[in-house]
């Protein structure tokens, strides 16, 4: 018969293990949500200033609308079958699923909705929750710089509620929430399915194939290009917002990849944040030394969007590669940045602000197959039901290396589908597009009702606007009776 003292003390330790899991999860999900501040800064200062009360709105309003999607929709359709979390019973448990080939494919959950029935409600899906919906809301916010200072706010909002209910919940079941992407290996051998550890596909992905309908069906911004073709750049009005909001981003992704972990108590973490440094560093600093080399300038904002592609190429293989690997990947993606966003805003004449389509869409698509190539061995056994370590391509399993390729090929033909029909539809109803003439004066208060800059002082003195005697200007008079600004 057992100790009762061990088995209160084996009951103990698995409790605090669970709790630190919780903490650790709550923590970088806090983390997440702040990036929130990052991505205004810095879509906003790469844009003009005549837009930027409409900018930020964008970027804050999309933390709301996420929120709310997520909870009546978005969390049941993604979570609501991937069974237990945080060692509690599994209780998010109902997947749909289809059979195809004599194999089950889970297409999305049906349980969740509305964190409801109360005993749902557990510590272990609230955090589950919290976490996911910090990381659905990152894909809200990436089409918004895509269709910057041209985009309707009524059109954003319902495009935002489509994306955090329909679009992002269904493509994130097929990898995360245990759906048929994941299931590749388990069903058919390819390596351990569709992997993303953080998020290059599921999320990044997800929003710059968006990113990418959205700024070909909205047009280019009002004088973009002359009528010739040819490109007339329109520069961003705040470097330092840029700069800024890249680090906080950078800040915090160390919880969107080290919090993937969804443990305190994997200390794998840890290698996950050093190779997400170590990628950022060399993305922006692969930037640099190529647009020194093709233009002769280091502008920052290619310096940002190098660092900023690094993370996002990172993002999918950094718990399952070396070192020297997320070096190399974070180099790739800080030219591949560049030469994208050139191709995407010549060739395709799509009109991308901020380069969201490149940051985001292309590198996505290089961090899937940087873990389909450079994934080691070394750490995921168990993942998706497959006992070995996620091996790529370059270490013997090219198995892996198909099934990024099928998500891939999955996500463009969802998520692309979907939006362009989503889009379309709310085009109809509201308008996608601002008025031309509103897009020429600018967006902040046809819009927004307020500039987001404002150089009114406000209503002067009884008497300042009257030339005083002595003819002194009226300024003279006006700057005596103002306070100092």
């Amino acid at each position: 018969m057992a100790d009762p003292t061990i088995a209160e003390l084996a009951t103990q330790i698995t409790a605090t293990q669970t709790g630190l899991n919780i903490v650790w999860t709550m923590v970088a999900g806090f983390l997440v949500m702040f990036m929130q501040a990052g991505f205004a800064l810095v879509e906003t200062g790469l844009t003009r200033a005549k837009n930027a009360a409409h900018t930020m709105g964008m970027n804050f309003l999309v933390y709301a609308i996420g929120v709310i999607g997520f909870y009546f929709i978005g969390f049941g359709l993604q979570m609501g079958g991937v069974g237990g979390v945080f060692g509690e019973a599994a209780v998010l448990s109902k997947e749909f699923t289809i059979t195809l080939f004599g194999k089950p494919f889970g297409l999305f959950g049906m349980t969740g909705f509305m964190l409801q029935p109360l005993s749902l409600f557990t510590a272990g899906v609230a955090t589950t929750f919290l976490f996911q919906m910090c990381f659905m809301d990152t894909t809200c916010t990436i089409p918004t710089g895509a269709a910057a200072e041209r985009w309707k706010f009524m059109s954003f909002v319902l495009f935002s509620f489509c994306i955090s209910t329909i679009i992002y919940p269904v493509y994130a079941n097929w990898v995360w929430g245990g759906g048929w992407l994941s299931q590749l290996g388990a069903n058919f051998g390819l390596g351990h399915g569709h992997v993303d550890f953080a998020g290059s596909s599921v999320v990044h992905m997800t929003g710059g194939v968006a990113a990418i309908v959205i700024g070909k069906m909205i047009g280019p911004r009002a004088g973009k290009y002359t009528p010739d073709g040819k490109i007339h750049p329109i520069a961003p009005h705040s470097i330092p917002q840029v700069m800024l909001g890249t680090f906080i981003l950078a800040f915090g992704w160390f919880g969107f990849n080290a919090g993937s972990t969804l443990s305190g108590m994997d200390t794998r973490l840890a290698v996950v944040a050093t190779n997400t440094m170590i990628a950022s560093a060399t993305g922006a600093f692969a930037a640099f030394a190529y647009v020194k080399v093709k233009w002769g300038k280091a502008d920052p904002s290619w310096l940002a969007n190098g660092m900023l592609a690094g993370l996002v190429a990172i993002t999918a293989p950094c718990a399952f590669v070396s070192a020297w690997a997320a070096a190399l990947i974070g180099a790739i993606a800080g030219v591949l940045v560049i030469v994208a966003a050139v191709f995407i805003d010549s060739k395709l004449k799509i009109d991308d602000p901020v380069g969201a389509s490149a940051v985001h869409g292309v590198n996505g698509v290089w961090g899937i197959l940087a873990l389909g190539l450079f994934a080691n061995g070394v750490y995921g056994q168990g993942l998706n039901g497959v006992p070995y370590g996620v091996t790529g391509l370059f270490y013997g399993d090219k198995g892996q290396f198909v099934a990024e390729l099928i998500g891939i090929a999955a996500n463009i033909a969802y998520v692309g589908t979907v939006t362009a029909v989503v889009f379309f539809v709310i085009g109809k109803l509201v308008g996608n597009r601002v008025p031309l003439e509103d897009e020429i004066s600018g967006l902040d208060l046809p819009e927004m009702g307020v500039h987001g800059y404002s150089s009114d002082a406000g209503p002067l003195p009884a008497g300042a606007g009257r030339t005083p005697s002595g003819g002194a200007p009226a300024h003279a008079t006006v700057a005596k009776v103002l306070p100092t600004l």
